[in-house]
């Protein structure tokens, strides 16, 4: 079994097969998907879709990107609605220099936000970083020395040395479709230093589609893409990385029930 530990399904891309697209997912064998939060407050769209499919959970959270249309938002709310069974874990969260729609100070206040109510539910935070490795290494530091949390760093692509800070907190990294494209050898010789208990697949569906998929949108299925050329990278079978990278996502997301959900 795989997992599609990171995607959009409620984004408009999605609308019109939404089925199709879970019914591909379940036939490639991925058996879960978590699909992530972007707007604390359209979290009950987020929720209408999770309910709808027994294995398919859901994250809640402010992107950095919405940091302004949502600053102010407290730890306190987000605990509350982490209390429902679908909700495995917060964010997205964290900060992104890169196209800077959200002010960096709302970013990092929202960031450590997230990070708050990571620690006092015991849920992973989903970490959103880009072009921010100094600033983002900074936080989880002091965050972490507060006490600790359970993260990812989804979609890496940043430098090497956040991504060994990160794995010195305690923290786990996971690749999206970019690590299957032909420029990214220096993500895909990270992808084989790092330890084998920390790595984890996603899409970022409805983006990033990989390999031979690239350009067109993105779906939960072609996860099988990136588990395919992770285990390339490392040496390994196909069954490896899924074996492990599953047991990695069920470690972390510990909400997720391991067994499958009834239909």
């Amino acid at each position: 079994m795989l997992v599609d530990s990171h995607c959009h399904l409620d984004f408009k891309d999605f609308a019109e097969d939404l089925d199709a697209i879970v019914a591909r997912a379940e036939a490639a064998g991925v058996g879960r998907i978590v699909t992530i939060s972007t707007r604390v407050r359209r979290q009950a769209e987020l929720l209408k879709i999770a309910e709808r499919f027994p294995n398919v959970y859901c994250s809640v959270g402010t992107h950095p990107h919405e940091a302004d249309e949502e600053d102010g938002i407290a730890s306190s709310e987000l605990i509350e609605l982490t209390k429902h069974p679908k909700v495995v874990a917060l964010g997205e969260a964290g900060l992104d220099y890169f196209y800077q729609y959200g002010s960096r100070e709302a970013q990092e206040r929202g960031f450590r936000a997230h990070i708050a109510a990571a620690r006092a539910t015991g849920l992973p935070l989903v970490i959103h970083t880009r072009e921010a490795d100094e600033d983002c290494g900074r936080i989880l530091a002091e965050e972490v020395a507060k006490g600790p949390f359970k993260a990812v760093l989804h979609c890496y692509t940043g430098g090497r040395e956040l991504a060994m800070k990160a794995i010195d907190l305690g923290l786990s990294i996971s690749f999206t479709g970019i690590l299957t494209f032909k420029k990214s050898d220096a993500l895909r010789a990270l992808a084989a230093e790092l330890p084998a208990d920390r790595i984890m697949v996603e899409t970022d569906a409805p983006y990033l589609a990989p390999g031979k998929h690239r350009g067109k949108r993105n779906e939960p299925s072609y996860v099988v893409e990136v588990a395919k050329v992770l285990a390339e990278t490392r040496g390994v079978t196909f069954e490896e990385i899924s074996r492990l990278t599953t047991e990695n996502f069920f470690r972390l997301f510990s909400k997720v029930p391991a067994t499958q959900a009834a239909a």
